[in-house]
């Protein structure tokens, strides 16, 4: 059996009762036979490879409505933020200079030496705690803005989400690119690993940055969801060669050897119905193979965790990029 110039199977046919030449009329018989038992293998090919696309081109729609989501959010966000933070560092600057006015206030006070002045003065400023308003008040303030700001941070990571599909690459950093996605999936993360960077010096790497940053985070919450109780994912990127490499290795439960070949064919997962698709893995795959010409290998063992390597190749070009972008096709 043949498939695109392909050998995909024998059928053997034989005579049980007696040894026999066979005539031609048999012989185009059982051609025959074969060619429809390769045309029906050829059809359910076909149909799994058509609901697996059908399948990749609603996940990737997903993505899109949840990236317009985001969008949104991030700009109804993004302008009540900007005048917290304004106004709160107008009122760090006004509470200073409140508290200076105090403190010399309380100076020229004590220099009267008038007990029938300061004295009530005095009663009123412990009973107000005064003293540890003025130093507490700054440290509000303080922690305040931190917290307006790490909104700030989030809205960015939301917009960045949200951008567009990529349809040309450009010059990205892999490591800024990883904290981007690290950003982003940090509340499936902190719950369940600490996560170490161990990143190396890189040059910039023709891509589709919004892309590998999916890729990215498919990987990472894999790592999260395999592992039980808490544990650690180090993330980690080096150059070797004409090469930017990225590994992401977890202490979590493993990938028995059985399914290791498996992992990336669209709609395999170990997880209980309803926990995935079965289709993160695989779109990770095409992504990296398809869109960047790249790799990704894995290694696991039972108990100990697994390792996820993507190989990304520096000397792609704009257009070998462009022409294999699932972006223009949906994956």
């Amino acid at each position: 059996m043949l498939r695109q110039d392909h050998l995909t199977g024998l059928i053997g046919f034989e005579a049980i009762h007696q040894a026999s030449v066979w005539p031609e009329e048999i012989i185009s018989l059982l051609q025959l036979m074969g060619n429809i038992f390769v045309n029906s293998l050829e059809r359910q090919h076909l149909e799994r490879e058509r609901a697996a696309m059908h399948a990749k081109l609603l996940q990737s729609e997903k993505l899109a409505a949840i990236g317009q989501l985001a969008a949104g959010v991030a700009h109804e966000i993004n302008t009540p933020i900007g005048f917290i933070s304004s106004n709160l560092v107008s009122l760090q600057k006004y509470t200073q200079r409140l508290v200076d006015f105090i403190q010399a206030q309380a100076t020229a006070l004590d220099q009267l030496h008038d007990t029938a002045i300061t004295a009530p003065l005095a009663v009123a400023r412990k009973n107000g705690k005064i003293d540890y308003i003025t130093g507490d008040i700054q440290e509000l303030i303080m922690e305040s803005l931190d917290g307006a700001n790490k909104v700030k941070e989030i809205v960015q990571d939301l917009k960045n989400f949200a951008r567009a599909d990529e349809k040309e690459p450009v010059p990205a950093d892999i490591n800024t690119c990883l904290d981007n996605t690290l950003a982003m999936v940090r509340n499936e993360l902190k719950y369940k690993a600490t996560v170490k960077r161990e990143f190396s010096e890189l040059p910039d790497l023709l891509c589709f940055p919004r892309k590998l940053g999916q890729a990215f985070t498919n990987l990472l919450v894999n790592a999260a969801q395999a592992i039980e109780s808490h544990g650690e994912i180090i993330v980690r990127t080096w150059q070797e060669n004409e090469a930017i490499l990225v590994a992401i290795a977890d202490t979590g439960s493993g990938i028995a050897e059985e399914n290791l070949l498996k992992i990336f064919d669209p709609f395999f997962t170990t997880k209980e119905v309803g926990q995935g698709t079965g289709l993160g893995l695989s779109i990770t795959h095409d992504i990296i193979t398809k869109a960047h010409h790249g790799e990704i290998t894995v290694t696991s063992e039972l108990g100990r965790g697994t390792t996820f390597t993507v190989r990304l190749p520096l000397g792609t070009t704009k257009t070998s990029l462009s022409s294999n972008n699932p972006c223009q096709d949906k994956l």
